[in-house]
């Protein structure tokens, strides 16, 4: 405080006054860290959901993957090569949905389409299955107008039956 005083008074050739009161800067990083600490945290709590959202998209994009994949494969040579039934398919989506902590009783819109042109317009047309459905995701950003809003996350896979 004193080499404070003294540079003030070697500068104006004053002592102590206003010049002395407006040169301090006491409590300017606390009110600086109160301005920006709650954007930062806003900042980063969206990331951290925003990072949620992928992360259930990509689990519900390999769930889809897991039940076209299953519909795909016969299921015994001995047997005809019959194809699972629909609800075999589902309930392995469902697993694999459960697996990844989603509850499969949110899921929306799922079907199951068997006999899907993959490449229309080709001289070699494969089929397939597709496998769709979306999984509600309710986001939680605070102070914004996203807070508790509820996003329709939706996946489409396609899989060429062998």
């Amino acid at each position: 405080m004193r080499r404070l005083r003294y540079r003030l008074s070697a500068r104006t050739g004053r002592s102590g006054g206003l010049f002395q009161l407006g040169a301090t800067d006491r409590g300017a990083v606390v009110l600086e860290a109160a301005l920006v600490l709650p954007l930062l945290l806003m900042l980063l709590i969206g990331m951290i959901w925003l990072g949620r959202a992928y992360n259930v998209a990509q689990t519900m994009t390999r769930a889809a993957r897991e039940g076209a994949r299953f519909a795909v494969i016969p299921s015994c040579a001995t047997c005809g090569n019959s194809y699972p039934a629909d609800s075999q398919v589902r309930a392995m989506v469902d697993a694999s949905l459960s697996a990844s902590s989603l509850n499969p009783t949110r899921v929306t819109g799922y079907t199951l389409q068997r006999g899907v042109v993959l490449n229309p317009g080709s001289a070699f047309p494969e089929t397939g299955v597709a496998v769709s459905f979306s999984y509600p995701f309710q986001l939680v950003v605070p102070f914004t107008s996203a807070n508790m809003t509820t996003i329709a996350i939706q996946t489409h896979v396609q899989m060429r039956q062998e």
